[in-house]
């Protein structure tokens, strides 16, 4: 039976809780528990390393993988009970909840592992005609023509392709010579259905259920308030229209900051899961779509969801 009294001091640390709790329900990786937790990877397994040496914490190797579940304490289910009670006081239980939800539903996607590896192979091997942009291009007219808010639009290069099918088109971006830029090229084109708007992501001059689709693309991490902006996007959407938010995945490269005016550092699938449910989204749906070969090896994280 493990010690109490070190069972006791283990439990008086949220993030150990936070572990019992979770492995309590299913037995999960270290690279799981840190997208749940949003820690690092050494922290979650110096914790995990105290805890499975109290005799709390087993684990088992499954494949090239080490799945961690809380031991049987058949002597202390008082113990447990603590657990679950200290749990249920932790601000972070509903977000543990929701991200544990995530990772199994994951898990059980075998699919999109599988379209992942075919996704790569994709222009690998030359054929003649064979490209992302004719791909982009067939796929966009197979739209139902719809009014379109493109926000954070920049230069409207997503706007214009957009634009072909759309019945319009609307790009805000808070910067006016992109503003300027975007709208000169649409009217050099002819591009009669693309209207640009200066404003900001956070509040868009755009009327209450104006349009039927939002698009994010790569802009939602450079909003101050990122969650107000998607609510907004709900403000603006008809009944039943969808908003698509394209982003980074968390990463830990500090300098876009600086490079690339980033606000934060990407998102993870919860924190975006969370933006959408908030703001009064439903058939809520993340993946991460795409990671770049070349360091620091951005992911694309795509999340979609119904008005």
């Amino acid at each position: 039976m493990p010690s109490l009294l070190k069972s006791l001091k283990l439990i008086a640390d949220p993030t150990r809780v936070r572990l019992l709790r979770l492995l309590r329900q299913h037995e999960l990786t270290v690279a799981e528990l840190q997208e749940i937790l949003g820690m690092g990877q050494s922290r979650i397994s110096t914790q995990l390393s105290q805890l499975r040496a109290a005799g709390l914490v087993g684990d088992r190797r499954v494949g090239k993988n080490i799945h961690y579940g809380a031991a049987a304490a058949a002597g202390a289910p008082a113990l447990w009970d603590l657990v679950d009670r200290a749990g249920d006081e932790l601000p972070e239980a509903a977000a543990d909840a929701a991200a544990l939800a995530l990772v199994l539903r994951k898990r059980s996607d075998k699919a999109r592992a599988y379209f992942d590896q075919l996704a790569g192979k994709f222009g690998r091997t030359y054929v003649p005609g064979r490209s992302w942009k004719a791909l982009c291009e067939a796929l966009i007219r197979l739209m139902e023509p719809a009014v379109i808010a493109d926000l954070g639009a920049g230069e409207g290069t997503l706007s214009q392709l957009l634009a072909q099918r759309a019945k319009q088109v609307i790009a805000v971006d808070n910067s006016p010579r992109m503003v300027e830029f975007g709208a000169q090229l649409a009217r050099d084109h002819g591009v009669a259905n693309l209207e640009f708007r200066l404003g900001d992501l956070e509040a868009p001059p755009i009327a209450d259920a104006a349009v039927d689709l939002v698009v994010f693309s790569q802009a939602l991490h450079h909003a101050q308030r990122p969650a107000r902006a998607v609510a907004e996007a709900a403000r603006i959407l008809r009944p039943g229209g969808r908003v698509v938010i394209l982003d980074l995945l968390r990463h830990d490269f500090e300098e876009a900051r600086e490079l690339y005016a980033d606000v934060w550092l990407g998102f993870s699938e919860v924190e975006v899961e969370q933006f959408l449910k908030a703001g009064g989204f439903r058939e809520v749906f993340t993946a991460v779509v795409d990671r770049e070969a070349e360091p620091p090896h951005f992911q694309t994280l795509l999340a979609l969801g119904t008005r």
